[in-house]
């Protein structure tokens, strides 16, 4: 198991403390740093997916509104 040591103000150590004044705080800690882990690879997937979905409307055909009227009127009885 690795230590880790960081530096946090005053005032959020203490919120801490009294949050999870009798819980175990490495598996706390722990558990925070793999959501955030969890969380930055989503971001990382939806920026991607949002890259591919905006590449992908650039590259469909645009119609204008006479077009899409025209084509609309010839497909009703």
């Amino acid at each position: 198991m690795a230590t880790v040591n960081f530096s946090v103000p005053d005032e959020v150590k203490a919120e801490f403390d009294k949050a999870f004044g009798d819980q175990n705080k490495s598996s706390i800690i722990a558990e925070l740093m793999r959501r955030a882990v969890r969380e930055r690879q989503l971001q990382i997937r939806r920026e991607r997916l949002f890259r591919q979905l905006s590449s992908a409307r650039v590259s469909r055909p645009s119609f204008t509104s006479e077009e899409v009227r025209r084509t609309r009127a010839a497909e009703r009885p």
